[in-house]
């Protein structure tokens, strides 16, 4: 007896042991914390998100709302009341919000109030899934559960026993309206609030529709009750319906909303159908799931796994749809730019300086089918605004530098994706390559500059200028790339691989840094390298003088050879967190994060430099971007309310977690290539959608063993300190021999070095 008793508990155990247990779940989405990141303010960004209650890329999120009507902090970990529970499409407190709405239950006086509705609530008592959120209002006594779909959502609330139970409509401010239809026990309206970047008919037509019966309605009109009426058109229109409710009563609600019309918004709520709420938020954890099991894991500790799927949850939210399918199931899409309703794809709320770098990448490798629609949707950008956006949200916004949409356009047509029309495209490109655009931050700031000089000069009055030429340049490499594999004209290949190389003219040889350069050729005086914004974009020399993607090896050569380039990034690493917020006249909260992090001057919460470490790999020197890629993968990341380091960016900064737990990174879009760190899990498998898998497997990996010592693809030694794309879509298994010490001689040859627009000299 005793016998068997003991092997029955040994099998027990080998089937319910943690690392058993999670190598065979197919319930991924069990690891994602939604609420990572969300212990955020404007002086302090650990992540600066809000839990998105959403699906993949769903053009409808939504959220608890903690924060007043219009903060774009709407929701902060530290807060302790909800004021409601808003459909959002914010990709940042930054950008804010637009479309929006918010729904609130509340028992006892019946009141409209952004403040007197709100609620005391707790994190012990609240559920944040992806696709399901939870939460005890204690005031009212209610709790409120929320599963969406792309475009609707189910809303349940149990109520106490009451004859004053009631559901909040806030359509908001900026121009609302609302209409109760007592009979259908419906509520329809819609919103117009926004930050920018829409047309004048802009609005987000909702409808709701509830299983009981109204005991009252009343309708607000600018915070004030409007009596003896059934709609109301405001600057600010709200409605509230009265139910009587036994005690744990639920009383359901389906909404949906849409951008083209009250009647899409009605076709919109086809999504759900007759689907109770545990079907809806069953059938959302199934299509998480499914998105999610393209990578799975092996091994690793408990928060590396939160920490990974909750990354990749976020790099798998934005861009967000932003078309609908009509009566007939046609894709249609309203247009920011031009406010028709027009056929085709769109995809919205993202910023190219942000996600360009790994984002983007990261969708062309493992999600092509999205990837095919975003450029599809970019097509219908540029043939209704004149313009690729470089920031959308949801039409054409005036933040940020750069002309990254070349690297969009170019990374996604090299890297196989097909379906969209390459003739537009790159038309948009060369477009906004020759162009300033409508605002500063479309096409090119100071093109006519760039195109004479070579560089955008400091002393012309327009800001960021080093970051911009150094960002024009790269994107003028993506065009070359582009220019090549379409068979363009040789004269425009040359243009632009030309153009390419004029980050060298802000090179400053005397500090070994870039530098921001006058319009007469001399450098700008005085300079201090820790002086952040100014010549540069959130950031300083120190971090931007990285930024040649495309020709590290120019960059190499520039600085006097190998040693010289070690010693600099070293020196990022090993300076003090010094900086000069003379610029903002004030300590933004970018370089906060910079110097709290005990990472020296590196400043991973923002994007210019999160590629540095994976350099090394170009001097011969891959042990060093295995260390510090572990570092910044140990220290920087973590599956809490204050998990990440600075903004997240719309999966930016997430994508380049989930590269870099893998094991490599695409320091250079628009490139074939993806440069070799060191995976952090012992194994990872990618199931590409093609039905191919890429393995990478690192049995002997740990905390202790974070390099490699050899790696082996294909069962064949291999030595390069970078991945082919096609060698990855062909399926391929790595196997990585991990190491305790470094193997100072594996990757350290010429040979052995990643893509550099230069050649290496001999």
């Amino acid at each position: 007896m005793q016998k068997t008793f003991f092997v029955l508990a040994a099998a027990w155990l080998a089937v319910t042991s943690p690392a058993r247990a999670q190598s065979v779940s197919s319930d991924l989405a069990q690891w994602i914390n939604p609420l990572m990141g969300t212990d955020s303010k404007p002086e302090l960004s650990n992540g600066n998100t809000y839990p998105a209650i959403a699906l993949p890329w769903g053009m409808n999120f939504w959220m608890p709302q903690t924060g007043k009507m219009g903060n774009g902090w709407a929701y902060q970990y530290s807060a302790d009341k909800l004021r409601g529970f808003k459909q959002t499409h914010q990709p940042s407190p930054w950008m804010n919000d637009y479309g929006q709405f918010a729904l609130m239950p509340i028992t006892g006086q019946r009141v409209f109030d952004e403040d007197a509705r709100a609620s005391w609530f707790s994190h012990k008592a609240e559920v944040a899934e992806p696709n399901y959120y939870r939460v005890y209002l204690a005031d009212h006594d209610v709790v409120t559960e929320i599963a969406p779909t792309e475009r609707a959502a189910r809303f349940r609330f149990t109520f106490p026993q009451t004859d004053s139970a009631y559901v909040v409509i806030d359509a908001l401010d900026k121009g609302s309206f609302v209409k109760v239809l007592p009979q259908q026990r419906k509520v329809v309206g819609y919103t117009t609030r926004n930050r920018g970047g829409v047309p004048k008919n802009f609005k987000n037509y909702f409808v709701l529709e509830f299983d009981h019966d109204f005991t009252s309605t009343a309708l607000y009109q600018d915070k004030k009750l409007a009596s003896g009426v059934l709609e109301v058109t405001a600057v600010h229109a709200g409605a509230v319906v009265g139910f009587k409710t036994r005690k744990g009563e639920k009383v359901n609600a389906r909404v949906a909303s849409s951008f083209i019309s009250p009647e899409q918004a009605e076709l919109n709520l086809r999504e759900i159908g007759d689907r109770d709420f545990e079907t809806v938020r069953q059938q959302g954890r199934a299509a998480w799931n499914k998105v999610l099991g393209r990578i799975e894991l092996e091994g690793g500790t408990t928060d590396q796994r939160r920490t990974f799927y909750s990354c990749l949850y976020r790099s798998l939210l934005f861009p967000r749809k932003l078309y609908e399918l009509d009566a007939n199931g046609k894709v249609m899409h309203y247009s920011p730019f031009n406010g028709q309703v027009l056929p085709g794809y769109m995809y919205t709320d993202t910023g190219f300086w942000d996600t360009f770098r790994a984002l983007f990448p990261f969708l062309n490798l493992l999600y092509p089918e999205v990837s095919t629609e975003v450029q599809q949707g970019l097509v219908n950008d540029y043939r209704e605004s004149g313009w690729l956006p470089e920031w959308a949200s949801p039409g054409l916004r005036n933040v940020m530098v750069g002309n990254n949409s070349a690297s969009v356009v170019a990374d996604a047509y090299l890297k196989g994706i097909r379906g969209q029309d390459m003739n537009v495209l790159y038309e948009a490109l060369t477009h906004g390559a020759n162009n300033a655009g409508p605002l500063t931050a479309v096409g090119r700031a100071g093109v006519d500059y760039y195109n004479k000089l070579g560089y955008v000069p400091y002393d012309v009055k327009i800001n960021e200028n080093a970051a911009r030429t150094l960002e024009y340049a790269y994107d003028d490499f993506t065009i070359y790339q582009l220019a090549k594999a379409l068979n363009r004209p040789k004269k425009e290949i040359n243009l632009y691989a030309k153009r390419s190389q004029n980050y060298r003219n802000l090179f400053d040889k005397q500090t070994g840094l870039m530098r921001g350069r006058n319009q007469d050729g001399t450098f700008q005086t005085p300079f201090n390298p820790f002086k952040w914004g100014d010549a540069f974009t959130e950031g300083n020399s120190w971090h931007y003088t990285w930024s040649v993607f495309h020709d590290v090896q120019g960059l190499i050569d520039l600085m006097g050879g190998k040693q010289k380039f070690v010693a600099t990034l070293d020196t990022v690493f090993t300076l003090p967190p010094v900086f000069d917020e003379s610029y903002y006249g004030e300590v933004i909260h970018e370089i906060r994060e910079m110097q709290i992090a005990n990472m020296g001057n590196y400043a991973h919460g923002n994007q210019p430099i999160q590629h540095m470490p994976y350099l090394y790999n170009y001097a011969g020197q891959p042990w060093k971007t295995q260390y510090w890629v572990r570092e910044a993968l140990n220290r920087l990341y973590l599956p809490t309310a204050d998990g990440y380091c600075g903004d997240e960016d719309n999966g930016q900064t997430s994508a380049w977690y989930v590269f870099s737990a893998l094991g490599f990174y695409p320091v250079c879009p628009a490139t074939n290539q993806y440069v070799l760190g060191a995976p952090l899990f012992p194994k990872a498998t990618l199931h590409l959608p093609s039905g191919k898998d890429v393995v990478l497997s690192a049995p002997r990996n740990s905390a202790e063993n974070r390099y490699v010592n050899k790696l082996t693809l294909n069962g064949r030694e291999y030595d390069n300190n970078w991945l082919s794309h096609e060698e990855l879509l062909q399926g391929a298994v790595l196997n990585f021999d991990m190491s305790p010490t470094p193997n100072q001689s594996r990757g350290t040859q010429a040979a052995a070095a990643p893509y550099s627009f230069s050649p290496a000299k001999k």
